[in-house]
């Protein structure tokens, strides 16, 4: 009873009209009505694109990350003499071999493959930009290649048969990548016909399931819109009055998206570092083309979101190498891989959405930040950000703490939408570019047993576990119910001595969890209030990989050392090993201290760092 309770709460939260468009979408699909159908024959012959001749930017650094060799999910490589296994999962050699059913007749789970994200990430065409930039800077055997790739993806990818065609935001995904190549080789206008008939057929795909995109409240929603917004004004500039209906299909949603997912702070709906990016990247690629093919200027309200948005992404990365908290589901998406950076490294994307949308720059000089800009031919404005400074984020639920070279983030539960991650309370903390308390990451949506820790649970956090259950009930995959709600908010404050904020919560079962924090310009204070649990708690710190000694209640490492004290007993403490994931289906062993006590009471936790 309680279980279905908690059911009905989190299915009123998700919004009846969200509901409603999940509802007709799945009678949609089980019925299979007004699905598109193309013949691949239409697209299989000429070439997709040309020389370039009108080249969008001067000869400019490009991306490597194709060069003669697969790139999946900004970490792991593979080399290859030919076309890449399209439907094939690279991490474990499997594939799926029913290529030819239809896309609504293939599973999101329980293939061999395992995540079917392995699958699509050779299909989000990321190389389409990178041999366009090598094409444009000289290379003409680019071209030859990309047509090449192109003709192998469609005649193994046949429209709408096909794990590939499963996800309308990998197809919107394309469209974006083919839309931003394009410009980069100057053949917007007048492209060939095949390469006009290859967006065609994926606007219908994104178009056909658009309102259950909208209706997930994320990335799928904004990604699909651009798409359209972008792909239908392209069919415009060739004369194609067919694209008028998906472009103001596309401003319609950009604009609610905009509206309903980012809070007046910045906050975007995901509570992701890097689903904010991907976010931003997707509204920096829809401004770009807005703005190079004179079309009409968004709200001033959607840009006064985006203004807020690239404020949020900017003060959380680093200056120094462009790295950023690994908060929040991390699946490994990075839209606009234009330049030879990491992936972790965000700062190419702070510096064009402020320069599109702050009319100021984020970073000084030169560069690999500014080379997303160059290739899209955006100038780079001369005014500069306000310096990173403390700050709240109160929509989303974070209070950001800088002190000197220190910097520190605790995150509460602000959820207007639903949760990805129990993370209620954790803490980051950085020492200029050493991250000394981390997230565990994400690793994959379909993990093996081989991932002890759920890294999405409480346990993947730097919080306190209550009674060995998650912070909140899981009832699904991506769903947990019974949503926590902030409580004793104190908001950020700064004074000559320290920078502290402080928040707590109390879950659905009456634990109780409040936790100050306190960061000095050599030593960051936690002090946690618990109470309400029946048996245990256990509170863990995710630590920089260090040789890290214990004794008792002390942990030491380098220049750091990290101590307990408090009220209450401490009945065990010790230093085990965990998983942490910085790059999806990437995984690595971590120290991890976990402390566990019986009783209610409070809990210090006191990081030095001082010299």
């Amino acid at each position: 009873m309680k279980l279905a309770a908690t059911r009905v709460r989190t299915i009123l939260a998700l919004g009846l009209p969200n509901l409603w468009r999940v509802f007709r979408y799945r009678v949609r699909l089980k019925l299979g009505i007004a699905w598109p159908h193309y013949a691949v024959e239409d697209i299989s012959k000429g070439e997709f694109f040309r020389e370039p001749t009108d080249v969008l930017s001067p000869p400019v650094t490009s991306s490597s990350l194709w060069d003669r060799r697969q790139n999946y999910f900004g970490w792991y490589t593979q080399e290859i003499s030919d076309c890449p296994e399209w439907c094939s999962n690279p991490f474990n050699g499997q594939r799926i071999e029913k290529t030819n059913l239809p896309w609504l007749k293939i599973a999101d789970f329980g293939h061999p493959v395992g995540d079917i994200k392995t699958v699509w990430e050779a299909s989000r065409f990321d190389w389409v930009l990178a041999f366009s930039q090598t094409a444009a800077n000289g290379d003409v055997d680019s071209i030859e290649k990309l047509n090449d790739w192109l003709h192998n993806w469609i005649m193994c990818n046949p429209p709408y048969l096909g794990p590939n065609w499963k996800c309308a935001q990998e197809a919107s995904i394309r469209v974006l990548h083919l839309a931003v190549a394009a410009m980069i080789l100057g053949q917007v206008k007048g492209p060939p016909p095949a390469l006009k008939q290859l967006v065609v057929i994926h606007l219908k795909r994104i178009a056909a399931t658009l309102h259950y995109g909208i209706a997930q409240d994320n990335n799928h929603g904004t990604s699909e819109a651009a798409a359209l917004f972008v792909g239908g004004s392209w069919l415009l500039l060739m004369g194609d009055a067919e694209g008028q209906r998906w472009y103001k299909l596309g401003r319609k949603w950009l604009e609610n998206r905009a509206k309903r997912l980012i809070e007046e702070d910045g906050s975007f709906s995901q509570y992701s570092v890097t689903y904010h990016r991907l976010m931003l990247d997707t509204y920096s690629i829809a401004e770009t083309w807005r703005r190079r093919h004179g079309l009409d200027d968004f709200s001033k309200s959607l840009y006064s979101r985006l203004r807020a948005a690239t404020d949020w992404l900017y003060q959380f990365v680093s200056k120094e190498d462009g790295d950023a908290p690994n908060l929040g589901a991390n699946d490994g998406a990075r839209l606009l891989p234009l330049t030879p950076t990491d992936y972790r490294d965000f700062r190419p994307s702070v510096q064009l959405a402020s320069s599109l949308f702050a009319d100021a720059r984020a970073y000084g000089n030169e560069g690999s930040w500014n080379l997303s800009t160059k290739w899209l031919g955006i100038p780079v404005p001369t005014a500069e950000l306000s310096p990173q400074h403390s700050i709240q984020f109160d929509n989303g639920g974070y209070s950001l703490l800088r002190r000197a070279d220190a910097f520190a983030v605790l995150r509460y539960p602000r959820f207007r939408f639903r949760p990805s991650q129990a993370d209620a309370l954790h803490v980051d903390l950085w020492l200029g570019t050493e991250n000394i308390l981390r997230d565990g990451g994400t690793y994959s949506y379909n993990a093996s047993s081989d991932i002890p820790d759920h890294l999405a649970g409480v346990r993947g956090h730097n919080t306190i576990e209550f009674d060995d259950r998650d912070q909140m009930p899981r009832l699904g995959k991506f769903l947990y119910g019974d949503w926590l709600s902030a409580e004793d908010v104190s908001p950020v404050s700064c004074d000559d001595r320290a920078t502290s904020a402080a928040a707590g919560y109390t879950d659905n079962v009456g634990a109780s969890h409040h936790r100050s924090v306190y960061l000095f310009d050599d030593r960051l204070t936690v002090t946690d209030r618990i109470s309400g649990f029946k048996q245990k708690a256990v509170m863990r710190w995710r630590l920089l990989p260090c040789e890290w000694m214990l004794e008792g209640n002390q942990l030491t490492c380098k220049n750091y050392s990290l101590r307990i004290t408090g009220n209450i007993p401490i009945t065990k403490i010790g230093l085990t090993s965990g998983w942490e994931s910085r790059y999806y289906m990437q995984k690595k062993v971590a120290p991890v201290l976990v402390i566990e006590v019986k009783k209610p009471g409070e809990l210090v936790t006191e990081v030095k760092f001082g010299k």
